[in-house]
């Protein structure tokens, strides 16, 4: 059943009892602002948390000119993990299993068929065990590994969904990463951000990401896959589809020495507005914002040292897993793109060890510009990367059940997974 007429009108009246605050030519004022009076640098107790690589910078790209340009780099390499999703069943598992896929272009259909697959394990039955062996299959081009995660039963979906996906995409990448000869891909962000966050979020968390081996060894991975890509010279970034840090607009909203109120829930929000063109025209509600849609607009790279990414800044102890690198190296960087054909914004991240060279640093720029301006969103590579990773609704359903029959236990289901499992298709 839909909504009648009258009942869509009465919810949108709701909006009129709505005052929105500042109106929008004074947000875009006010990003204005923040862009020339707080980002060079951006500082909170005395940290440099946010810092440009060079100089600070808006720019331009006709979307068409950078598609049609030659590339920086020939080939490229894009890599993605799956999962099913945390499954908790009746005997008290819960579980989550991960996939991860290296694509390249020009395509190697080898390199496509390889798989490395974790599954991780959660219960508080103590008598449960879990052989930890890792095991080939698919006549060796492929490898898995089962995984048992000690009892935490308030995050338990959390850290088996979180390690799963970042133990299989860390692995596939370091023993696939000698294939990499012009730049890696990564389909989100450079370093465990999911991971990372858990040192914020509760002290059971932070305990068990400081005591436990398995995340420190995930968190390793990405440590030496940064090294082994910096030995061999061979830059690697990460695309960040859904960027959504609060390390910008959280700074400001601290800074009790500035009358200022943020009007931003995220950092993409903000730059959005800094980034975006157009003009007001006439309308016959009086003006309303048309967007230039002909360019691609970006940032310069900045330095990152806030939230998630302090642990790999100069000043974080990376929970203490050993840097062979100056430990500026692994700092991240990044820059925002906007995309006005789609009114979406994008992050690339990179180590600071390549971006600090500034002819890397062009490069990198105009391969990533290129990318979106092709695919008219996230670079094929990334796409190409996800189509061979995802995990299909339908093999998830056969998945659960065949879990079912070997743990001889049924899915702890709930009524929400009986209302969606009805809706069709």
């Amino acid at each position: 059943m839909t909504l009648d007429p009258v009942h869509f009108d009465g919810i949108a009246r709701l909006a009129r009892r709505i005052d929105h605050g500042t109106d929008e030519r004074d947000r875009r004022a006010f990003a204005e602002t923040v862009w020339e009076s707080f980002l060079d640098p951006l500082v909170q107790d005395g940290r440099t948390i946010l810092e440009p690589v060079d100089e600070r910078a808006r720019r331009l790209v006709d979307c068409e000119a950078v598609a049609l340009q030659d590339r920086e780099y020939p080939t490229e390499h894009g890599l993605d993990a799956g999962t099913i999703n945390p499954t908790s069943f009746k005997n008290g598992l819960v579980i989550d299993i991960a996939q991860a896929a290296m694509s390249t272009t020009p395509s190697d259909l080898d390199l496509h068929r390889s798989r490395t697959t974790v599954m991780t394990v959660h219960s508080n039955d103590e008598t449960m065990t879990v052989d930890e062996t890792w095991g080939k299959f698919d006549g060796g081009y492929s490898r898995s590994r089962a995984v048992k995660i000690p009892p935490l039963p308030r995050f338990a979906e959390g850290v088996v969904h979180a390690l799963a996906l970042y133990l299989a995409e860390s692995t596939h990448a370091l023993d696939h990463a000698g294939e990499v000869s012009d730049l890696l891909v990564l389909d989100g962000p450079l370093y465990p951000r999911g991971l990372l966050r858990w040192a914020d979020q509760h002290p059971d968390l932070a305990d068990f990401l400081l005591d436990d081996p398995r995340p420190t060894t995930v968190l390793e991975n990405y440590v030496r896959l940064v090294e082994d890509f910096v030995d061999r010279d061979v830059p690697l970034v990460g695309f960040v589809k859904n960027p959504a840090t609060r390390v910008l607009t959280r700074t400001l909203k601290s800074k009790r020495d500035v009358d200022v109120s943020v009007p931003w829930s995220n950092d993409s929000a903000l730059f959005t507005r800094l980034l975006e063109r157009g003009e007001y025209v006439d309308d016959v509600d009086g003006e309303r914002w048309k967007r230039d849609l002909s360019a691609l607009s970006y940032t310069n790279w900045f330095r990152s040292r806030g939230g998630v990414d302090r642990p790999l800044s100069i000043e974080g102890d990376a929970f203490g897993v050993e840097r062979h690198l100056e430990h500026e190296a692994y700092e991240v960087t990044f820059f925002v793109v906007y995309d006005p054909r789609d009114d979406l914004l994008y992050r690339v991240e990179a180590p600071y060890a390549f971006t600090k060279d500034p002819d890397t640093r062009e490069r990198l720029t105009l391969q990533l510009l290129q990318d979106v301006a092709i695919a008219h969103g996230p670079p094929r590579i990334v796409e190409k990367a996800d189509e061979l990773a995802r995990i299909a609704s339908p093999e998830k359903a056969s998945l659960r059940e065949t879990l079912e029959d070997r743990f001889d236990a049924a899915q702890d289901r709930t009524y929400d997974d009986h209302r969606w499992d009805e809706q069709p298709s």
